[in-house]
């Protein structure tokens, strides 16, 4: 089985144009399926055989799941990888058949992200100062995560040829290698540019250190750098957004994504297509979508008052 689920990873990231990121996960689920399956049948993985891999075995990993106290959405993401990986080998020819499509979804909790108020928005960016370097690379940070509605990894990922400030546009690579161009506001270009100049001066410091130093910096060129002149991490960007939260006093539990999440909900609120909102968040499917947004108990009000002819 380990030589089966290597050709299956290496099938994701080569024919399906899966990212490092997905293929990881996806190892990391079905690893944990192939012990769950082989701890019951009482052998090593290894010697694990195909036919093994039954509806009982599936009901099997989702009851173990279950007394692990994972939540439905690990659940059903878990059960989505098995259900691809027996595809793969029905496909193959190595399974008769496909025992995923006789395991229903675990049915997922309907919870709304958090996510903040436009005053608060408005107070979280103001929270970076842009009276220092590291101040106005922060602002430049909040207003584009707001004005764009981009991911976090996505957001690390830019480099400085992605971004277009007179057009205020830019290039993003998304899930799967999807490429989109978001657009942004003026307060948003305005922060770019004034953090540019800092950027600038680290990468000609950095530089001065050496030709190796330099020739690093000329193949790589990120947007958001640290003061080293490193490509900054998501993990760094979660950390400076949760600390940006805390100074501007909002309420706590807000990440990056719930910038992402603030940023739908507002378009929503005043007026912005669904699909429209789709299309600048990257998402496959509108059902996607849906689950990102939400609406208002006052506007459903409002709009119940002024549609309603007896309202």
């Amino acid at each position: 089985m380990p030589h089966h689920l290597k050709d299956f990873l290496q099938f994701l990231k080569l024919n399906r144009n899966a990212s490092a990121h997905t293929v990881r996960a996806y190892g990391s689920d079905l690893t944990q399926f192939l012990g769950c399956v082989a701890r019951g049948a009482d052998v090593k993985v290894g010697d694990l055989d195909p036919a093994r891999l039954d509806r009982q075995a599936i009901r099997a990993f989702m009851a173990e799941l279950h007394r692990e106290r994972q939540s439905r959405a690990t659940a059903a993401r878990k059960l989505a990888a098995v259900r691809t990986f027996l595809r793969y080998l029905r496909r193959e020819r190595i399974i008769a058949d496909n025992p995923g499509a006789l395991v229903a979804t675990p049915k997922r909790e309907v919870r709304m992200p958090a996510h903040l108020s436009e005053d608060e928005v408005t107070a979280l960016i103001a929270a970076a100062s842009d009276q220092t370097p590291l101040g106005r690379r922060d602002r430049a940070i909040l207003e584009l995560f707001y004005a764009s509605g981009l991911r976090v990894s996505e957001l690390a990922g830019l480099d400085l040829e992605d971004v277009n400030l007179g057009a205020k546009m830019t290039r993003v690579l998304g899930k799967g290698g999807k490429e989109r161009i978001i657009p942004f506001n003026s307060s948003t270009a305005k922060a770019i540019r004034a953090y540019l100049s800092d950027r600038d001066r680290i990468i000609r410091s950095r530089a001065s250190a050496g030709p190796a130093e330099a020739g690093r910096h000329v193949r790589a060129q990120p947007l958001f750098i640290n003061y080293r002149g490193g490509r900054l991490t998501v993990r760094s960007i979660g950390r400076l957004v949760r600390r940006y939260v805390a100074a501007s006093s909002a309420r706590m539990g807000i990440s990056p994504h719930a910038l992402r999440h603030s940023f739908a909900t507002h378009l929503l609120e005043r007026g912005a297509d669904l699909r429209a909102i789709q299309e600048l968040l990257g998402h496959a499917r509108l059902s996607t979508t849906q689950r990102y947004t939400h609406v208002s108990t006052a506007q459903l009000l409002e709009v119940y008052r002024k549609a309603h002819p007896r309202a």
